[in-house]
Protein backbone atom coordinates (compact mmCIF):
# COMPACT_ATOMS: atom_id res chain seq x y z
CA UNK A 1 0.00 0.00 0.00
CA UNK A 2 2.68 2.49 0.05
CA UNK A 3 5.43 3.89 2.08
CA UNK A 4 3.60 4.11 4.85
CA UNK A 5 4.39 1.69 7.31
CA UNK A 6 0.78 -0.76 7.42
CA UNK A 7 1.88 -2.37 10.75
CA UNK A 8 1.15 1.50 12.22
CA UNK A 9 -2.37 1.25 10.29
CA UNK A 10 -4.64 -2.37 11.04
CA UNK A 11 -7.04 -1.21 8.30
CA UNK A 12 -4.21 -1.99 6.03
CA UNK A 13 -2.84 -5.22 7.14
CA UNK A 14 -3.42 -8.36 4.99
CA UNK A 15 -6.13 -10.80 5.42
CA UNK A 16 -7.03 -14.07 4.68
CA UNK A 17 -10.94 -14.42 3.40
CA UNK A 18 -11.44 -17.57 2.50
CA UNK A 19 -9.48 -18.27 -0.22
CA UNK A 20 -9.12 -14.49 -0.80
CA UNK A 21 -5.67 -13.22 -0.18
CA UNK A 22 -7.06 -9.51 0.79
CA UNK A 23 -3.92 -7.08 0.88
CA UNK A 24 -6.17 -4.65 3.36
CA UNK A 25 -9.63 -4.58 5.52
CA UNK A 26 -11.29 -1.40 3.79
CA UNK A 27 -14.64 -2.81 2.04
CA UNK A 28 -16.61 -1.51 -0.22
CA UNK A 29 -19.86 -2.29 1.09
CA UNK A 30 -23.36 -2.59 -1.17
CA UNK A 31 -24.21 1.22 -2.47
CA UNK A 32 -27.63 1.79 -3.66
CA UNK A 33 -27.29 4.38 -6.48
CA UNK A 34 -30.49 4.13 -8.63
CA UNK A 35 -28.89 4.29 -11.75
CA UNK A 36 -29.32 0.96 -13.43
CA UNK A 37 -31.97 2.34 -16.07
CA UNK A 38 -35.02 -0.80 -16.40
CA UNK A 39 -33.30 -2.59 -13.62
CA UNK A 40 -29.98 -3.25 -16.29
CA UNK A 41 -26.53 -2.04 -15.33
CA UNK A 42 -24.94 0.06 -17.08
CA UNK A 43 -21.95 1.07 -19.24
CA UNK A 44 -21.28 4.14 -16.64
CA UNK A 45 -21.10 1.55 -13.06
CA UNK A 46 -17.88 -0.04 -14.78
CA UNK A 47 -16.02 3.60 -14.17
CA UNK A 48 -17.51 3.58 -10.47
CA UNK A 49 -16.66 0.30 -9.33
CA UNK A 50 -13.16 0.49 -11.23
CA UNK A 51 -12.48 3.72 -9.29
CA UNK A 52 -12.83 2.06 -5.88
CA UNK A 53 -11.39 -1.02 -6.70
CA UNK A 54 -8.21 -2.14 -5.61
CA UNK A 55 -5.80 -5.00 -5.62
CA UNK A 56 -6.57 -7.47 -3.19
CA UNK A 57 -9.68 -5.50 -1.80
CA UNK A 58 -13.20 -6.45 -1.45
CA UNK A 59 -15.97 -4.53 -3.47
CA UNK A 60 -19.92 -5.87 -2.96
CA UNK A 61 -22.00 -4.83 -5.83
CA UNK A 62 -24.95 -3.21 -4.40
CA UNK A 63 -28.87 -4.53 -3.73
CA UNK A 64 -29.47 -6.72 -6.94
CA UNK A 65 -32.79 -7.67 -7.64
CA UNK A 66 -33.64 -11.47 -7.75
CA UNK A 67 -36.63 -11.56 -9.70
CA UNK A 68 -39.57 -8.79 -10.70
CA UNK A 69 -41.23 -9.20 -7.36
CA UNK A 70 -38.08 -8.07 -5.55
CA UNK A 71 -37.99 -4.35 -6.76
CA UNK A 72 -38.89 -1.53 -4.30
CA UNK A 73 -37.08 1.45 -5.88
CA UNK A 74 -36.26 3.00 -9.00
CA UNK A 75 -33.68 2.17 -11.27
CA UNK A 76 -31.96 -0.46 -9.44
CA UNK A 77 -30.03 -3.94 -10.78
CA UNK A 78 -31.16 -7.14 -11.27
CA UNK A 79 -29.83 -10.37 -12.11
CA UNK A 80 -32.81 -12.67 -12.65
CA UNK A 81 -32.78 -12.01 -17.12
CA UNK A 82 -30.26 -12.89 -19.19
CA UNK A 83 -29.85 -9.56 -20.37
CA UNK A 84 -28.67 -8.77 -16.64
CA UNK A 85 -26.52 -10.99 -16.54
CA UNK A 86 -24.70 -9.77 -19.37
CA UNK A 87 -24.95 -6.25 -18.47
CA UNK A 88 -22.86 -7.43 -15.43
CA UNK A 89 -20.08 -9.47 -16.94
CA UNK A 90 -18.05 -5.71 -18.42
CA UNK A 91 -18.38 -4.44 -15.10
CA UNK A 92 -17.12 -7.52 -12.98
CA UNK A 93 -14.05 -7.87 -15.68
CA UNK A 94 -13.23 -4.63 -14.70
CA UNK A 95 -12.90 -4.90 -10.98
CA UNK A 96 -11.53 -7.89 -11.63
CA UNK A 97 -8.72 -6.16 -13.66
CA UNK A 98 -8.25 -3.82 -11.11
CA UNK A 99 -7.75 -7.11 -8.99
CA UNK A 100 -10.29 -6.97 -6.82
CA UNK A 101 -12.41 -9.45 -5.27
CA UNK A 102 -15.90 -8.54 -6.13
CA UNK A 103 -19.18 -10.23 -4.42
CA UNK A 104 -22.86 -9.40 -5.61
CA UNK A 105 -25.35 -8.31 -3.52
CA UNK A 106 -28.81 -10.38 -3.89
CA UNK A 107 -31.94 -8.93 -2.58
CA UNK A 108 -35.83 -9.21 -2.45
CA UNK A 109 -37.04 -5.87 -0.86
CA UNK A 110 -40.39 -7.80 0.67
CA UNK A 111 -42.76 -5.11 1.95
CA UNK A 112 -41.16 -1.82 1.44
CA UNK A 113 -42.55 -1.77 -2.25
CA UNK A 114 -45.33 -0.60 -3.64
CA UNK A 115 -47.97 -1.98 -6.75
CA UNK A 116 -45.80 0.77 -9.01
CA UNK A 117 -42.96 -1.75 -8.42
CA UNK A 118 -44.63 -4.99 -9.01
CA UNK A 119 -45.23 -7.13 -11.65
CA UNK A 120 -49.02 -6.45 -13.04
CA UNK A 121 -49.34 -4.11 -10.14
CA UNK A 122 -50.43 -6.82 -7.69
CA UNK A 123 -49.20 -6.49 -3.33
CA UNK A 124 -45.75 -7.02 -2.50
CA UNK A 125 -45.22 -9.85 -0.76
CA UNK A 126 -43.76 -10.06 2.83
CA UNK A 127 -43.95 -12.65 6.06
CA UNK A 128 -47.50 -10.54 7.21
CA UNK A 129 -49.97 -8.01 6.05
CA UNK A 130 -48.27 -4.91 8.21
CA UNK A 131 -47.60 -1.99 5.95
CA UNK A 132 -44.01 -0.33 6.17
CA UNK A 133 -45.42 3.70 7.27
CA UNK A 134 -44.40 6.75 4.81
CA UNK A 135 -41.15 7.28 5.09
CA UNK A 136 -39.42 10.42 4.43
CA UNK A 137 -36.27 10.53 1.99
CA UNK A 138 -33.03 12.55 1.73
CA UNK A 139 -34.39 15.07 -0.54
CA UNK A 140 -37.34 16.05 0.94
CA UNK A 141 -39.59 13.71 -0.63
CA UNK A 142 -41.55 10.78 1.09
CA UNK A 143 -41.82 7.50 0.36
CA UNK A 144 -45.21 5.60 0.53
CA UNK A 145 -45.75 1.65 0.24
CA UNK A 146 -48.86 -0.73 -0.26
CA UNK A 147 -50.26 -3.12 1.89
CA UNK A 148 -48.39 -6.29 1.34
CA UNK A 149 -49.52 -10.03 1.07
CA UNK A 150 -48.73 -12.35 3.49
CA UNK A 151 -46.70 -15.48 1.73
CA UNK A 152 -48.14 -18.74 1.95
CA UNK A 153 -46.09 -21.63 3.30
CA UNK A 154 -46.20 -23.11 0.09
CA UNK A 155 -44.59 -20.51 -1.41
CA UNK A 156 -42.01 -19.72 0.26
CA UNK A 157 -39.84 -22.32 -1.57
CA UNK A 158 -40.39 -20.29 -4.47
CA UNK A 159 -38.48 -17.14 -3.04
CA UNK A 160 -35.40 -19.71 -2.07
CA UNK A 161 -35.39 -20.70 -5.70
CA UNK A 162 -35.40 -17.29 -6.62
CA UNK A 163 -32.02 -16.59 -4.53
CA UNK A 164 -30.42 -19.58 -5.54
CA UNK A 165 -31.16 -19.02 -9.53
CA UNK A 166 -30.03 -15.50 -8.89
CA UNK A 167 -27.07 -16.61 -7.40
CA UNK A 168 -26.35 -19.02 -9.74
CA UNK A 169 -26.50 -16.23 -12.48
CA UNK A 170 -24.29 -13.61 -10.35
CA UNK A 171 -21.67 -16.44 -10.74
CA UNK A 172 -22.11 -16.72 -14.54
CA UNK A 173 -21.78 -13.01 -14.93
CA UNK A 174 -18.37 -13.54 -13.11
CA UNK A 175 -19.00 -12.32 -9.72
CA UNK A 176 -16.75 -14.16 -7.18
CA UNK A 177 -19.73 -14.60 -4.46
CA UNK A 178 -22.84 -13.37 -3.27
CA UNK A 179 -23.64 -11.50 -0.20
CA UNK A 180 -27.37 -12.42 0.82
CA UNK A 181 -29.37 -9.51 1.97
CA UNK A 182 -30.78 -10.29 4.99
CA UNK A 183 -30.78 -6.40 6.64
CA UNK A 184 -32.29 -3.42 6.94
CA UNK A 185 -35.94 -4.34 7.03
CA UNK A 186 -36.10 -6.38 3.59
CA UNK A 187 -37.61 -9.37 3.54
CA UNK A 188 -35.29 -11.58 5.34
CA UNK A 189 -35.87 -9.43 8.42
CA UNK A 190 -39.34 -9.29 7.73
CA UNK A 191 -39.46 -12.96 8.49
CA UNK A 192 -36.83 -12.51 11.48
CA UNK A 193 -37.87 -9.56 13.18
CA UNK A 194 -41.04 -10.36 15.67
CA UNK A 195 -41.73 -6.45 15.14
CA UNK A 196 -42.84 -7.43 12.03
CA UNK A 197 -43.60 -11.12 11.84
CA UNK A 198 -46.39 -11.92 13.41
CA UNK A 199 -46.85 -15.68 11.49
CA UNK A 200 -48.60 -18.38 13.67
CA UNK A 201 -46.91 -21.52 11.42
CA UNK A 202 -43.67 -22.49 11.06
CA UNK A 203 -42.32 -19.32 10.19
CA UNK A 204 -42.95 -17.39 13.09
CA UNK A 205 -43.83 -17.31 17.37
CA UNK A 206 -40.15 -18.64 17.80
CA UNK A 207 -36.79 -17.06 17.45
CA UNK A 208 -36.27 -20.29 15.52
CA UNK A 209 -39.27 -20.55 13.44
CA UNK A 210 -38.70 -16.34 12.45
CA UNK A 211 -35.47 -17.66 11.14
CA UNK A 212 -36.10 -20.38 9.18
CA UNK A 213 -36.39 -18.75 6.14
CA UNK A 214 -33.47 -17.13 6.31
CA UNK A 215 -31.64 -20.01 6.80
CA UNK A 216 -33.58 -22.14 4.09
CA UNK A 217 -32.14 -19.42 1.73
CA UNK A 218 -28.34 -19.26 2.89
CA UNK A 219 -28.65 -23.29 2.62
CA UNK A 220 -30.55 -23.25 -0.89
CA UNK A 221 -27.36 -20.59 -1.96
CA UNK A 222 -25.02 -22.88 -0.34
CA UNK A 223 -26.03 -25.77 -2.46
CA UNK A 224 -26.11 -23.58 -5.87
CA UNK A 225 -22.69 -22.41 -5.55
CA UNK A 226 -21.03 -23.57 -2.54
CA UNK A 227 -20.58 -22.18 0.81
CA UNK A 228 -17.36 -20.49 -0.03
CA UNK A 229 -18.88 -18.30 -2.45
CA UNK A 230 -21.64 -17.46 -0.06
CA UNK A 231 -21.71 -14.38 2.60
CA UNK A 232 -24.36 -12.81 4.33
CA UNK A 233 -25.56 -9.73 5.87
CA UNK A 234 -27.66 -8.44 8.92
CA UNK A 235 -28.74 -5.80 10.99
CA UNK A 236 -29.96 -7.54 14.06
CA UNK A 237 -30.30 -3.86 15.92
CA UNK A 238 -31.46 -1.90 13.23
CA UNK A 239 -35.08 -0.46 12.76
CA UNK A 240 -35.37 0.47 9.07
CA UNK A 241 -38.72 0.33 7.21
CA UNK A 242 -40.50 -0.33 10.35
CA UNK A 243 -38.56 -3.55 11.22
CA UNK A 244 -37.82 -3.83 14.73
CA UNK A 245 -36.98 -7.40 16.95
CA UNK A 246 -37.66 -6.94 20.58
CA UNK A 247 -34.69 -8.73 21.53
CA UNK A 248 -32.06 -8.55 18.52
CA UNK A 249 -28.99 -9.25 20.88
CA UNK A 250 -30.83 -12.77 20.90
CA UNK A 251 -31.69 -12.41 17.36
CA UNK A 252 -28.09 -11.76 16.20
CA UNK A 253 -26.55 -14.33 18.31
CA UNK A 254 -28.86 -16.87 17.33
CA UNK A 255 -28.24 -16.79 13.61
CA UNK A 256 -24.81 -16.55 13.62
CA UNK A 257 -24.31 -19.27 15.85
CA UNK A 258 -26.63 -21.09 13.18
CA UNK A 259 -24.57 -19.62 10.24
CA UNK A 260 -21.51 -21.45 12.17
CA UNK A 261 -21.91 -24.62 10.21
CA UNK A 262 -22.15 -23.08 6.98
CA UNK A 263 -18.42 -21.99 6.89
CA UNK A 264 -19.77 -19.13 5.15
CA UNK A 265 -17.54 -16.55 3.49
CA UNK A 266 -18.00 -14.01 5.76
CA UNK A 267 -21.07 -12.29 7.77
CA UNK A 268 -21.16 -8.64 7.23
CA UNK A 269 -23.35 -6.66 10.03
CA UNK A 270 -24.93 -3.48 9.94
CA UNK A 271 -24.07 -1.63 13.40
CA UNK A 272 -26.34 1.23 14.76
CA UNK A 273 -24.60 4.27 13.23
CA UNK A 274 -22.64 6.78 15.83
CA UNK A 275 -24.84 8.35 18.08
CA UNK A 276 -23.71 11.35 20.12
CA UNK A 277 -22.59 10.49 23.91
CA UNK A 278 -20.37 12.37 26.38
CA UNK A 279 -20.19 15.70 23.50
CA UNK A 280 -19.03 14.16 20.58
CA UNK A 281 -19.84 11.00 18.49
CA UNK A 282 -19.17 7.58 19.49
CA UNK A 283 -20.12 4.01 17.56
CA UNK A 284 -22.32 2.21 20.14
CA UNK A 285 -20.36 -1.52 19.51
CA UNK A 286 -22.81 -4.04 19.90
CA UNK A 287 -21.34 -6.75 18.20
CA UNK A 288 -19.21 -8.78 21.08
CA UNK A 289 -21.97 -11.18 21.52
CA UNK A 290 -22.13 -11.51 18.05
CA UNK A 291 -18.24 -11.72 17.51
CA UNK A 292 -17.91 -14.06 20.31
CA UNK A 293 -20.24 -16.64 18.42
CA UNK A 294 -19.02 -16.59 15.13
CA UNK A 295 -16.49 -18.72 13.85
CA UNK A 296 -16.13 -16.97 10.56
CA UNK A 297 -14.84 -13.71 9.05
CA UNK A 298 -16.68 -10.92 10.78
CA UNK A 299 -17.19 -7.48 8.64
CA UNK A 300 -18.48 -4.52 10.76
CA UNK A 301 -20.39 -0.76 9.30
CA UNK A 302 -22.01 1.41 10.58
CA UNK A 303 -20.60 5.30 10.50
CA UNK A 304 -17.44 4.49 11.26
CA UNK A 305 -13.71 6.52 10.25
CA UNK A 306 -10.44 5.87 9.66
CA UNK A 307 -9.55 5.82 13.99
CA UNK A 308 -12.72 3.69 14.74
CA UNK A 309 -11.76 1.34 11.69
CA UNK A 310 -7.75 1.03 13.30
CA UNK A 311 -9.26 0.63 16.35
CA UNK A 312 -11.68 -2.34 16.07
CA UNK A 313 -9.44 -4.38 13.52
CA UNK A 314 -6.31 -4.10 15.90
CA UNK A 315 -8.78 -4.96 19.14
CA UNK A 316 -10.17 -7.69 17.07
CA UNK A 317 -13.82 -6.60 17.58
CA UNK A 318 -13.92 -7.33 13.34
CA UNK A 319 -12.12 -8.59 10.58
CA UNK A 320 -12.66 -6.08 7.56
CA UNK A 321 -14.58 -2.52 8.29
CA UNK A 322 -16.60 -1.51 5.81
CA UNK A 323 -17.26 2.58 5.18
CA UNK A 324 -20.33 3.32 2.45
CA UNK A 325 -20.51 7.32 2.26
CA UNK A 326 -16.68 7.72 2.84
CA UNK A 327 -16.34 5.52 -0.40
CA UNK A 328 -18.81 6.99 -2.64
CA UNK A 329 -16.96 10.45 -2.19
CA UNK A 330 -13.91 8.61 -2.10
CA UNK A 331 -13.00 6.29 -4.55
CA UNK A 332 -9.04 5.98 -3.08
CA UNK A 333 -10.27 6.16 0.42
CA UNK A 334 -7.61 3.52 1.29
CA UNK A 335 -5.10 5.42 -0.17
CA UNK A 336 -6.45 8.44 1.91
CA UNK A 337 -6.16 6.13 4.82
CA UNK A 338 -3.08 5.16 4.32
CA UNK A 339 -1.83 8.68 4.27
CA UNK A 340 -3.80 10.04 6.84
CA UNK A 341 -5.21 12.28 4.07
CA UNK A 342 -8.32 14.83 3.91
CA UNK A 343 -11.60 13.50 2.69
CA UNK A 344 -13.58 14.49 0.01
CA UNK A 345 -17.25 15.47 1.25
CA UNK A 346 -20.42 13.54 0.14
CA UNK A 347 -23.46 14.72 -1.16
CA UNK A 348 -26.24 13.02 -0.23
CA UNK A 349 -28.52 14.93 -2.25
CA UNK A 350 -26.89 13.21 -5.23
CA UNK A 351 -26.44 9.67 -3.48
CA UNK A 352 -29.94 8.48 -5.66
CA UNK A 353 -29.96 10.52 -8.37
CA UNK A 354 -29.94 9.04 -11.80
CA UNK A 355 -26.97 10.94 -13.69
CA UNK A 356 -24.29 8.83 -14.56
CA UNK A 357 -22.07 11.06 -13.44
CA UNK A 358 -22.74 13.67 -11.12
CA UNK A 359 -22.79 12.67 -7.40
CA UNK A 360 -20.98 9.16 -9.39
CA UNK A 361 -17.94 9.00 -10.98
CA UNK A 362 -17.13 12.65 -10.41
CA UNK A 363 -15.43 12.82 -7.08
CA UNK A 364 -11.73 13.39 -7.63
CA UNK A 365 -8.59 11.51 -6.83
CA UNK A 366 -5.74 12.35 -4.05
CA UNK A 367 -3.24 14.65 -5.81
CA UNK A 368 -0.17 13.43 -4.36
CA UNK A 369 1.58 13.51 -7.25
CA UNK A 370 2.45 14.54 -10.93
CA UNK A 371 1.92 10.98 -11.79
CA UNK A 372 -1.50 10.60 -9.84
CA UNK A 373 -2.67 13.94 -10.71
CA UNK A 374 -2.58 12.72 -14.99
CA UNK A 375 -4.81 9.38 -13.52
CA UNK A 376 -7.06 11.88 -11.83
CA UNK A 377 -7.21 13.60 -14.68
CA UNK A 378 -7.45 10.12 -17.10
CA UNK A 379 -10.49 9.03 -14.72
CA UNK A 380 -12.79 12.24 -15.39
CA UNK A 381 -11.72 12.08 -19.16
CA UNK A 382 -13.59 8.51 -18.91
CA UNK A 383 -15.88 9.44 -17.28
CA UNK A 384 -16.91 12.44 -19.88
CA UNK A 385 -16.43 9.79 -22.14
CA UNK A 386 -18.59 7.69 -20.58
CA UNK A 387 -21.48 9.86 -20.08
CA UNK A 388 -21.43 11.28 -24.17
CA UNK A 389 -21.61 7.40 -25.24
CA UNK A 390 -24.64 7.46 -22.64
CA UNK A 391 -26.11 10.30 -24.42
CA UNK A 392 -26.33 8.26 -27.29
CA UNK A 393 -28.07 5.71 -26.36
CA UNK A 394 -31.57 5.24 -26.20
CA UNK A 395 -33.30 4.54 -22.43
CA UNK A 396 -36.28 1.98 -22.36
Amino acid sequence: MGSVSAEKIPLLTPYKMGKFNLSHRVVVPPLTRCRSYGNVPQPHAVLFYSQRATRGGLVIAEATGISDTAQGYPDTPGVWTKEQVEAWKPIVNAVHDKGAVFICQIWHVGRVSNYGYQPNGQAPISSSEKQVSPQPQHDGSVSLYSTPRQLGIDEIPHIVNDFRLAARNAIEAGFDGVELHGAHGYILEQFMKDGVNDRTDQYGGSLENRCRFALEVVEGVVEEIGAEKVAIRLSPFATEADCWDSNPEALGVYMVRSLNKYGLLYCHITEPRMTFEEGKLMIPHRLHEMRKAYEGTLITAGGYDRDEGNKVVQEGYADLVAFGRLFVANPDLPKRFELDAPLNKYDRTTFYTSDPVVGYTDYPFLEVSKEKNEYKQKTLKEAQECQAVLGSITLT
